[in-house]
């Protein structure tokens, strides 16, 4: 028996396919093999069509039923993780009516900075950990405000791994955690926001009923299956955002422990057990997926919006035709740790939040012409996104998250040396590469609830540590390049 695990990415779709008695994956794939667009109607704006992601993980699925020749009745278990706070509203008859805004668009900052100082700072971050910031809840006002004739049409709204278990069992659902990602989830309460519904003027109906992270969430539609090429009334059992996902999937569950991924985002994920919060949130606490109101967990998330969009933007507009990420790293690896002082900060990918939703842009710094080739465009590319990530952990930092061992995926940017080296010099940590990725994860989560594996922990332990970056005695190089970069930021931020 197998159990299948998506990861709905704004770059791919994901799919996963795992033994339910030992959690060994077979195989995975993803859908297109090139990243999906980004649509961008306006300045900062960010959005994609739900459609999209439901052909690709058509794709995927019938792909990954092909390679592997496994029939379609020996799974027993799906298990969905998902781009967090984007938002998908649908009518009543499951119609999309509008592209979805995505997690990177920045068109409702202000909403959300008027909704902080209305509501009260210390009342949003006593009740949802964070201030509502340009988050789920901030970008359907901005559809109320904007968009009132799609607005009066919505029956439900979703986030993306709503929409896709929607599509697979005809369910409307969310959960905790997805609420939490959204702004939408009042921790003292223990329930829906509803400070946030009454100051936005959001009906209750709007929200779709609320189900645990692992239980059984509907079944394998015939339209589904037909579409898929899987079986009807194969079990939903597990939906996760992206990161708290990514983080149970390296096995961090448990407080004090660290995950970082470095995707289209970046991502440093960190496991407590009490409702913290950073007074200038910019860093973001969420219900983690094993967070009950007895047994809090809470995952602190630091996310960096331009991480491997910028990379991806060079290698699509810069690199030789054909040029792969591997070749890229051979020709940085050539150029030495602060990029002979060429110097690029990565914000090009909307407002940041641990900026203060600042949108500063990217920045390409002392270029000169006759020195500086392609090798230290991408040397400094991987360095200014590996600067973002320490400065970033330093807020960490301060809520008495001490970084002794990063658990990573081998599937993004942490498979760069000089990416990885880069974060180990300056932190003084040991980065561990653990062979995982998100839609494995979600396959084996799948298993939970339909009762293949005890616990959470039981169904995560065994990931294989496949690499080791530990810092070296060249840390004064990094630390001086990494000043240089701050002051750019800091100037940069005026």
């Amino acid at each position: 028996m197998y159990l299948l695990g998506y990861d709905i990415g704004s770059s791919s779709i994901k799919a996963a396919l795992v033994r339910s008695d030992t959690g060994e994956k077979i195989a995975s794939v993803q859908s297109p093999e090139t990243e999906m667009d980004i649509l961008a109607p306006a300045p900062s704006w960010a959005e994609q069509h739900p459609e999209t992601w439901w052909s690709n993980l058509c794709l995927a699925t019938k792909k990954l039923l092909q390679i592997t020749s496994v029939q379609p009745d020996s799974i027993c278990g799906i298990g969905i993780a998902y781009q967090m706070h984007g938002l998908v509203l649908v009518d009543k008859n499951g119609k999309v009516l509008r592209p979805s805004i995505i997690w990177c668009d920045g068109r409702a900052v202000e909403i959300g900075n008027r909704a902080s100082d209305e509501i009260g700072h210390e009342r949003c971050l006593s009740h949802l950990l964070n201030l509502p910031g340009n988050f789920t809840a901030s970008k359907l006002s901005w559809v109320k405000e904007n968009e009132p004739h799609i607005y009066d049409q919505i029956h439900h709204i979703m986030l993306p791994g709503d929409y896709i278990a929607l599509r697979l069992t005809g369910e409307t659902l969310t959960t905790p955690s997805g609420l939490s990602e959204g702004i939408l989830w009042d921790f003292k309460k223990d329930n829906v926001a509803d400070l946030v519904l009454d100051y936005f003027g959001f009906d209750k109906k709007l929200l779709p009923a609320i189900v645990p992270t692992f239980s059984l969430q509907g079944a394998l539609t015939q339209a589904a299956a037909e579409a898929t090429g899987l079986k009807t009334g194969i079990p939903v059992s597990y939906r996760a955002g992206d990161q708290p996902n990514n983080a149970m999937s390296l096995n961090v569950l448990e407080p004090g422990e660290i995950a970082a991924t470095g995707g289209t985002s970046g991502v440093v994920y960190g496991v407590v057990n009490s409702p913290v919060f950073d007074p200038q949130s910019r860093v973001n606490s969420f219900a983690h997926v094993n967070h009950t109101k007895n047994h809090p967990r809470i995952g602190i998330l630091l996310c960096i919006n331009g991480a491997g969009s910028q990379y991806a933007w060079l290698k699509k507009n810069l690199a030789d035709s054909g040029s792969s990420y591997g070749e890229m790293e051979k020709s940085a690896s050539k150029v030495g740790p602060g990029s002979d002082g060429l110097c690029i900060l990565p914000f090009g990918n909307g407002a940041e939040r641990m900026l203060g939703n600042k949108n500063i842009g990217s920045k390409i710094i002392n270029l000169h012409f006759n020195q500086h080739t392609k090798a230290h465009l991408y040397r400094a590319a991987l360095e200014g996104i590996a600067f973002s990530f320490v400065y970033g952990m330093d807020i960490l930092k301060n809520m008495s998250l001490n970084v002794q061992v990063m658990r990573v995926g081998n599937d993004n940017l942490f498979q760069s040396a000089i990416f990885s080296s880069t974060i180990s010099n300056l932190i003084g940590s040991r980065i561990e590469l653990v062979e995982t990725t998100g839609a494995v994860g979600a396959a084996k989560a799948a298993g939970v609830a339909t009762g293949f594996f005890s616990s959470v922990n039981e169904a995560m332990k065994g990931g294989k540590v496949v690499k080791v970056y530990e810092p070296t005695n060249m840390n004064g190089v990094y630390s001086a390049a990494y000043r240089a970069w701050e002051e750019e930021l800091e100037e940069a931020l005026e």
